[in-house]
């Protein structure tokens, strides 16, 4: 899978897989191997932040 380089194409790609396919951002790391703490580094740069209260990036 081709996961979105650019931190705001890739914020968006994740919150749609979050909401129709993961329970939570682990499982969707777990998945697609994603290092999770890059990539929460990656969107904290666009001010994006994972809340697993809603299971997306706000």
């Amino acid at each position: 899978m081709n996961i979105p380089k650019d931190p705001v194409m890739l914020v968006s790609f994740l919150n749609l897989k979050l909401r129709d396919q993961y329970a939570s951002f682990d499982a969707l790391c777990d998945d697609l191997q994603l290092d999770k703490a890059e990539t929460e580094a990656k969107l904290a740069t666009i001010d994006y932040h994972y809340k697993p209260e809603s299971n997306q990036f706000l």
